[in-house]
This record gives structure tokens, C-alpha cells and sequence, in this order.
């Protein structure tokens, strides 16, 4: 089986840390490029692999599968929609898997990155676009919705879901049963013991809503 061509919308830390994972799977993918629209970044190398130029250039690569490297904890919704202006069908999106990776026969949408010593639990779904960096923990009957960002070894207990493109910053930890609403922030090492409203910002032990300030 030949590998797939692979193209990184995206060059940070994200598109980084999403080809090592891709190197360690040599028979399913072989990274072609990133695209990014950063002039800047048009002609470097991210880690021995070149930024070919900006999104316009997808359309050169027909046959390459995709996989969105964007996040921002003060953008969260930024990187569904990039994927909705691309507008590319489900089977031109990549979904990574590290091999380090458990995901217990979860279902996986389109997308989907899991980086190394990602746990999930049980037999769950999981939505489209979806990244977890290293550590997290997704436990039985949760709900992840898609554009979900996981910083490393956030952790959901049972029973938790969580809405469309929010993000959940480092070591953070939800109770169970616990809503999270669509595009809300949770910060790092924050305990969230209560429903947090769709496009709020929260931190601490316990977490409690911020105003005006940064998690």
C-alpha cells in the first residue's frame, strides 16, 4: 500500500508536533508540504518539510489528503472556519492517530488529531477536527463536539460534554456531568466543577468565570 501525499494547513507548533506523529505512521502518510497564508513562513522548512505557500495552492494538489494544524485559545473557533472555507469533502481530511495513542474503538471525525498518550476509555464518538495534545483523557459517555481544542493532560471525568470549538487549556480538569457551551475557554490547571456558558472564559481552583482578562 502506497503512502498518501499529506499537506499541514498551517506551520506553527501545531503542524510540528502533528509530523512527528505522521513520521512514526511512514506506510499510511507521506508529508508533502504546509500551506500557509504568512508570507513570511513561503520557502522555510518546518522540520525538514517545506511551506510550499499559501491556501491558494490546494487546489495543485488534488490527490493530497489534509489535515487542518491551527489553534488558538483566543480564536477558538479559527480552525473550523478555515475548514469551512476550504470546504473539502470528509475524505480529502486527514485523521492522525500517534501510535501511542488509545482510543478504545471511539469513533473519530474527519480531521482529528490525537497526539501521544491520548486515552479514551470507552467506545464514544468523537466530532470533526478535533485535536488533543499529549495526555489528555476522555472518559466514558462524554460528548466532544467538533472544532474541540485539548491542550496536554486536560481530562474529562464521565458524563461531560463539551460544545463546538472550545478549548480546554493544560491540566485542566472537568467534573462529571459537567456541560461545557460552545467556544468557551477553560484555563490551565482549572478544576470545573459547574456548566460553563457557551463563549466564556474560565480559570481556577475552582473554576470561575473571568472578566475582561485572559485564561
Amino acid at each position: 500500500m502506497t503512502a498518501r501525499p499529506l499537506l499541514f494547513i498551517g506551520a506553527g507548533g501545531l503542524a510540528r508536533e502533528t509530523l512527528a506523529a505522521v513520521r512514526l505512521l511512514p506506510e499510511t502518510w507521506n508529508p508533502l508540504g504546509a500551506l500557509d497564508d504568512s508570507t513570511a513562513l513561503h520557502g522555510t522548512l518546518i522540520d525538514g518539510v517545506p511551506v510550499l505557500g499559501g491556501l491558494d495552492l490546494l487546489a495543485d494538489h488534488p490527490d493530497a489528503a489534509v489535515v487542518m494544524c491551527v489553534a488558538s485559545a483566543r480564536r477558538s473557533l479559527v480552525r473550523l472556519n478555515v475548514a469551512r472555507k476550504l470546504d473539502l469533502p470528509d475524505e480529502r481530511w486527514a485523521t492522525i492517530v500517534h501510535p501511542a495513542a488509545v482510543i478504545s474503538g471511539a469513533s473519530l471525525g474527519a480531521g482529528t488529531i490525537l497526539l501521544a498518550g491520548v486515552v479514551i476509555t470507552t467506545p464514544l464518538s468523537v466530532g470533526r477536527h478535533v485535536v488533543a495534545m499529549p495526555q489528555v483523557l476522555i472518559t466514558h459517555d462524554d460528548e466532544v463536539s467538533d472544532g474541540v481544542t485539548f491542550a496536554g493532560r486536560a481530562s474529562l471525568a464521565g458524563s461531560v460534554h463539551v460544545g463546538e470549538a472550545a478549548y480546554l487549556g493544560q491540566g485542566a480538569m472537568v467534573r462529571e456531568g459537567v456541560k461545557i457551551g460552545a467556544g468557551a475557554v477553560i484555563g490551565m490547571g482549572a478544576v470545573v466543577l459547574q456548566d460553563v456558558p457557551a463563549g466564556e472564559t474560565w480559570a481556577g481552583v475552582p473554576a470561575r468565570p473571568l472578566r475582561g482578562e485572559s485564561a
